[in-house]
């Protein structure tokens, strides 16, 4: 089984490229958290699963991650554009 691991410092718009944020900023959302993360990999069509005390790490505070299954059909890089879409509707911007 495929597993790809998603940090909120992915989707991050507070964050810079060098500090872990891979979307544009016009995409990322302000401090995202873990539970809208997962939900968005729901709405992509994946399994999520949510484990929290994880630090990035390049951030001190663990915030958490998601891990995303069954991603054996995408890029990785495919799936943070998605997640992140998903990311702004869930959040409602």
């Amino acid at each position: 089984m495929v597993e790809n691991v998603l940090w909120p410092a992915y989707f991050d718009a507070e964050l810079t490229r060098s500090d872990g944020r891979r979307l544009p900023t016009d995409q990322a959302v302000p401090e995202p958290t873990v539970d809208e993360i997962a939900q968005a990999v729901q709405q992509v069509g994946y399994d999520a699963t949510i484990e929290r005390g994880k630090a990035y790490s390049r951030e001190y505070d663990p915030r958490g991650r998601v891990l995303a299954q069954g991603t054996t059909d995408t890029t990785k890089n495919d799936l943070v554009r998605a997640v992140g879409a998903y990311v702004a509707v869930v959040r409602g911007e």
